[in-house]
């Protein structure tokens, strides 16, 4: 028995496989940046490196993307690799 959802309409036109890869990138890429509009908190970043992000007005997680770290007052190579470190655990923890 076929069921009525499950007839193919021909006037629909299929996506390729390079459409669906560039629509599911953009869709996590969408997703990553919604995930991460949340407070810096959430990176459990010691206070002087977070005191020095938000003095930056650098206070949500997104905020973090699109910026150069190392231009920051107050964050130097050992807060670098600890962000990076901390960024990749919620992303990957995120996603």
């Amino acid at each position: 028995m076929i069921d009525d959802d499950m007839i193919i309409n021909p006037d629909v036109v299929p996506f390729s496989k390079e459409d669906v890869k560039k629509n599911l990138e953009h869709y996590r890429k969408t997703l990553s940046y919604m995930g991460a509009n949340v407070p810096i908190q959430v990176l459990c970043l010691p206070k002087a490196l977070e005191k020095s992000l938000i003095k930056a007005r650098l206070v949500r997680v997104y905020d973090l993307i699109s910026c150069n770290l190392a231009e920051i007052e107050g964050v130097g190579p050992k807060s670098l690799d600890l962000l990076a470190a901390r960024l990749d655990e919620f992303f990957s923890v995120s996603i």
